[in-house]
């Protein structure tokens, strides 16, 4: 069996005042050939904390400022890359939107927009980014 390695990425819910999420579907596509619709993340840089690199991400992939309200939770999952199976770990934490463009985004991006926080949790590309959307609706929203 092919030894496996791990990685680690960073990523926020940004929500607005409308009760909005930052999406982004980026260049590269599903292993599938489909176009994703995600939540920015990334890798941190250097000794980058997960928030800052989080805070990063959202800036350069979704062209918005944003704060940290909380952590939301880790998304595990296992991938192939080069007969090697990876093990990726992604912090998602809880943004509250302060400023920026979503068409100021980067290279990476074919797309960022706001989306209806409800219509993000049913309509995101990956289960864990959807149930990332879904924990910040319920901390935002406690008894709905």
């Amino acid at each position: 069996m092919p030894a496996s390695s791990s990685e680690f990425s960073a990523g926020g819910v940004v929500v607005n005042d409308a009760g909005e999420v930052a999406v982004i579907v980026p260049t590269r596509r599903a292993a599938d050939g489909s176009r994703v619709l995600a939540l920015p993340k990334g890798h941190p840089d250097g000794e980058e904390t997960a928030v800052d690199a989080a805070l990063r991400e959202v800036r350069e992939e979704a062209g918005i400022d944003a704060e940290l309200v909380e952590k939301l939770g880790d998304v595990r999952y296992f991938y192939q890359r080069g007969g090697r199976r990876i093990v990726k770990v992604v912090a998602f934490f809880l943004l509250r939107y302060t400023g920026g463009r979503v068409d100021d985004h980067d290279h990476e991006v074919e797309v960022a927009r706001w989306m209806p926080a409800a219509q993000a949790a049913r309509e995101l590309t990956y289960s864990g980014e959807r149930e990332m959307v879904g924990r910040a609706l319920s901390r935002l929203h406690p008894g709905r």
